[in-house]
């Protein structure tokens, strides 16, 4: 059975976890936080562009973000780029079709108890005035956590694509100077090229072409977004060595060579 080659079980496995990464950074992007504050201590103030006062606002899909790019490369490391390729076809396309259903969902009409069943009866009604001033209508909520804007989806399937390419082909050059030596170069070098691009693709199509911002803030907010990728691509350098250490252990080591190389066949 197909299932019983240890090569095709860590493909499905690496391409599960990049998938659902992907699709849930995309998912919780929708909501912006303060880095600063969520670490306890006051946002910094920082002047960029001529735009002042910034700080590390960031989406929440950042947290995931990186967590992609480090799987890409790994998979891009024991299957080379048409295996990055497939899984971020599938991605842009699972993606697709969940904002799709999420459109749908948002347009269904309510059951009449629904908008504000997240409100116990129990509770005194005080409490219950508490809930229904931060929640509101729990439908008009639901349609502004799903219902993200249409150049923000669009800004974001660009970028990802985008990055995802450019981390293949960076990663790929490197690796062909370097051969199996070096893995921090070619994981994190790869990372840092290609999350550069990303931060200023999605801030360009999304804000700039679709809400109209000016280039000085959106090179401003994507300087502040980078200084962060390039924080986590490092701080997460030590993963790719875990990750490598336990695939090389699972499928035994002159199998993982022998995968390495065939990831680098040009006509792969």
């Amino acid at each position: 059975m197909i299932l019983k080659d240890k090569r095709t079980i860590l493909f499905i496995v690496l391409g599960g976890f990049f998938v659902a990464n992907a699709l849930i950074a995309e998912f919780i992007g929708v909501k912006i936080f303060s880095l600063e504050r969520s670490l306890g201590f006051e946002p910094f103030n920082l002047n960029l562009f001529g735009e002042e006062a910034l700080s590390f606002n960031l989406t929440a899909g950042v947290l995931l973000w990186p967590v992609v790019f480090v799987m890409t490369d790994v998979i891009n490391e024991y299957f080379g780029k048409r295996g990055v390729r497939i899984l971020s076809y599938m991605a842009v396309g699972l993606i697709m079709y969940a904002f799709a259903v999420f459109f749908l969902g948002i347009r269904l009409v309510p059951a009449d108890f629904w908008p504000s069943s997240h409100i116990p009866t129990s509770l005194p009604e005080l409490q219950q005035l508490d809930i229904r001033e931060k929640v509101g209508d729990y439908n008009y909520a639901f349609g502004l956590v799903f219902g993200q804007g249409l150049w923000i989806i669009i800004g974001s399937l660009i970028a990802f694509l985008i990055g995802q390419l450019l981390d293949v082909m960076v990663f790929q050059q490197i690796k062909k100077r370097t051969g199996e030596k070096m893995i921090w170069l070619r994981a994190t070098g790869s990372t840092l090229v290609s999350q550069f691009v990303d931060s200023f693709v999605v801030l360009f199509v999304a804000f700039y072409i679709g809400a109209g911002w000016e280039i000085s803030l959106v090179l401003a907010i994507g300087f502040v977004n980078y200084i962060y990728k390039f924080i986590m691509a490092i701080v997460l350098t030590p993963v790719i060595y875990l990750a490598h250490y336990l695939i090389d252990a699972y499928l035994g080591h002159e199998v993982a060579f022998a995968l390495r190389r065939e990831a680098l066949d040009p006509t792969a």
